[in-house]
């Protein structure tokens, strides 16, 4: 069972600063890069702006994407392209989800959540697994959302939960819901399969 610590009805500001702890714990405690995963959707970008007010050493922040659309970067769709937009001004790597990447060790894996349990773009019908042997895969969501309507790139569960800590915003009564049944044990969603997997600690922001 996952330790998990929910903080209730945060503000995009704590959320920010709590990131910024991290961050800068994880920068203090070695030399070299520090390396996160951050997802896309509506709800980090403005969290992602208030992080970037803090004083950090962002060159050496290196930031991949929990998933992505396929569509090239400069399309209002690409995860990718809005990230690069926020985290390179500041001096930070963006990385290019492929097949082929390396996928490191995360410091922090950040992960959203949708109402149908899916985390990055697992959705429920690609049935993911916690012993899946690829670290990226391609998938088709089943439905496609009509918001964003193409095939996807995502980290898998294991590339998630090979993190130092995980953690989650979610928005909306019956998301946390959702979340709920998956950390008492009571679905077979992905969110649920991924804090089945954790051994490390879990927070998540309402």
């Amino acid at each position: 069972m996952a330790d998990i610590t929910i903080i209730e009805n945060a503000a995009d500001g704590a959320i920010a600063e709590w990131l910024e702890g991290r961050i800068a714990g994880a920068l203090a405690s070695r030399d070299g890069p520090v390396t996160i995963t951050v997802p896309g959707g509506s709800t980090p970008f403005p969290i992602i702006a208030k992080l970037l007010e803090a004083d950090l050493d962002w060159s050496r922040l290196v930031v991949w994407p929990g998933d992505d659309r396929i569509v090239p970067e400069d399309h209002e769709a690409s995860n990718t392209g809005k990230l690069r937009a926020l985290f390179e001004p500041a001096g930070a790597e963006v990385v290019t989800l492929t097949i082929m990447e390396q996928v490191p060790h995360f410091d922090l894996a950040w992960l959203g959540m949708g109402a149908d349990g899916h985390i990055a773009s697992l959705f429920p019908n690609t049935d993911p697994q916690l012993e899946e042997p690829r670290r990226i895969i391609r998938l088709t969501p089943d439905p496609l959302p009509p918001e964003a309507p193409f095939d996807r790139i995502s980290l898998t569960l294991p590339s998630l939960l090979d993190s130092g800590e995980i953690a989650f915003v979610i928005r909306g009564q019956d998301k946390r819901d959702v979340f709920d049944q998956a950390a008492a044990g009571n679905s077979d969603l992905p969110v649920a399969r991924l804090l089945a997997g954790a051994k490390q600690p879990v927070t998540c922001f309402t």
